[in-house]
């Protein structure tokens, strides 16, 4: 194995300059703004003390950056893998208990050993199963759903819970409309305001950061006007502490189910995102090694207090929004939470909840692809339903159901279309010729067998010059028709059929064969 494939880091990090450094850095500090509220927000959706979140935003991000294959993909908690693991570890301990986080770490530490096995068995092939219009959907569909979540901070509602779906929540809303506080949503819409006017003016500077800076200056100096502004919660933290995993035979195997839905759960989460954000950069994504990565960042994660994290949508498209260089920005991320978790604790709690909210509604705007929508619509309408069925799930189910479901609907699609290949027909003098274009599988089989059923020439001629795969299902099927015919006094007749397609033909030829295969 050489040296690259052990460190993949060192492909891109001689490359760095001073400039691209100091970019990083400046994206990497924007974004530790917004990983700090909401890690420690996770953290306690997933029934841990709140500075685990903070812990699961250091170390892992470090490791998946530097062993991952996106430039911008930024992993941490998530509130779908922070609900999965509540759902999963409390009814084995109480929540917040010693107990409750030995197992956590330990479930993490499951899922990404078997995040890693897939990656080395390079079944990270499973994200070509997430076609673009499921990643467009999927984007669409996220940056509604991010958006709608950030609404009650927006209207100074943010004591309300939050809700599952996007319908919930909008139902939700609907139902506490008239209790907007209307200072908060002042701040808000100032600092949106802002950072749209520094993003249009001077494209360079941190449009957000200066958003969130000058939000965060205002409420300090007008506590008259702004009286009633939530802040972010205040919390006291630490660098992630050394964790001693216990590995019980017994509790690892109560946990094994669990760790695989939450390891592939993350797995996909991760790997949409990573290709979402690779579509509109124009990178080449191994996912292989993306997989890698992120199993790497769980197993080692959770021996520094980091319990399972996955790609984080919002962080990761500010990370591209802002202009980061290369994966760097991830890393010092990682290291501006440390920094802030052990220093500027009592620095973050200054900031209103509804400058995050308008930050994070600018980063949701920038995510909609129109233009590829429109494209989409004038290619495939099929692949427009996809799109419009993912998005659709997105809003009504939880996130990462709608990746499922967009995947389904993708191969259902798909499995549509190659159940009937195109076929020509024509007549050569007494023969018939059908020019198949595609594979003859499982799948094509009974459409290709009423074709071949319906012809009524005494030589039926195939052109197989379009046939790339044959599988069983294809080659019984071919002999089993070349018997029929020749029972009739006719012939079924193979032409100009490629190497590997004739090969599979000849491993089920006998004395009982009848099927004629022409060069």
């Amino acid at each position: 194995m050489k040296l690259p494939d052990l460190f993949p880091f060192l492909a891109w990090l001689p490359a760095t300059r001073p400039r691209g450094l100091g970019r990083d850095a400046l994206v990497g500090l924007t974004g530790a703004i917004l990983a700090l509220p909401q890690s420690i927000a996770y953290a306690l959706i997933a029934g841990l003390p709140a500075e685990y979140g903070l812990y699961a935003a250091v170390v892992p991000v470090i490791v998946a950056c530097l062993w991952g294959s996106s430039l911008h993909l930024i992993c941490g908690p998530t509130a779908a893998i922070s609900v999965v693991l509540f759902a999963s570890v409390s009814p084995l301990a109480l929540p917040g208990s010693q107990d409750y986080i030995g197992l956590v770490l330990l479930l993490t530490f499951i899922a990404g050993a078997f995040q890693w096995l897939l990656g080395m068995l390079r079944f990270g092939v499973l994200a070509n199963f997430v076609s673009q219009s499921v990643v467009l959907g999927f984007t669409l569909g996220a940056a509604l759903v991010i958006a709608l979540g950030q609404v009650p901070n927006l209207l100074g509602l943010a004591n309300l819970e939050g809700r599952a779906t996007a319908w919930q929540t909008t139902l939700q809303l609907a139902g506490h409309v008239r209790e907007v506080h209307w200072p908060s949503l002042l701040v808000a819409a100032l600092t949106l305001g802002l950072s749209v006017l520094v993003r249009s003016l001077w494209p360079r500077l941190p449009a957000l950061l200066i958003g969130i800076v000058a939000g965060s200056l205002l409420v300090a100096a007008l506590p008259g006007v702004f009286a009633g502004v939530e802040r972010v919660a205040p919390f006291s933290g630490s660098l992630p502490p050394l964790a001693a995993i216990r590995f019980d035979a017994e509790t690892i195997l109560r946990l094994l189910p669990s760790a695989v839905a939450c390891g592939l759960l993350g797995m996909v989460t991760s790997l949409s995102i990573a290709r979402a954000l690779a579509s509109q950069s124009g990178q080449m994504l191994d996912a292989n090694r993306e997989t890698r990565g992120q199993g790497l960042s769980n197993m080692i994660g959770a021996w520094f207090s980091g319990y399972l994290s996955a790609g984080s949508f919002t962080r990761s498209a500010l990370n591209l929004q802002a202009g980061a260089r290369s994966p760097l920005a991830g890393v010092f991320s990682a290291l501006w939470v440390a920094l802030f978790a052990l220093l500027g604790a009592r620095l973050i709690a200054h900031i209103p909840l509804p400058t995050m909210a308008a930050s994070i509604l600018l980063i949701c705007w920038g995510l909609l692809d129109t233009r590829g929508i429109r494209q989409l619509w004038r290619v495939s309408r099929a692949e427009f339903a996809v799109m419009a069925l993912t998005c659709a799930a997105t809003l009504l189910l939880e996130l990462q159901t709608a990746i499922y479901a967009g995947v389904l609907a993708s191969l259902f699609f798909y499995l549509k279309r190659t159940s009937r290949p195109r076929v020509l027909q024509a007549k050569e003098g007494e023969d018939e010729v059908l020019r198949i274009e595609g594979s003859i599988f499982f799948g094509a089989c009974p459409y290709l067998q009423r074709l071949i059923q319906r012809s009524r020439a005494g030589r039926l001629v195939l052109d197989a010059h379009h046939v790339n795969f044959i599988d069983y299902a294809g080659v019984s099927m071919l002999h089993e028709e070349a018997r029929r015919l020749d029972g009739e006094g006719r012939s079924l007749v193979l032409r100009r059929a490629r190497p590997q397609v004739e090969r599979e033909l000849r491993k089920l030829e006998d004395e009982q064969s009848r099927l004629v295969i022409e060069g």
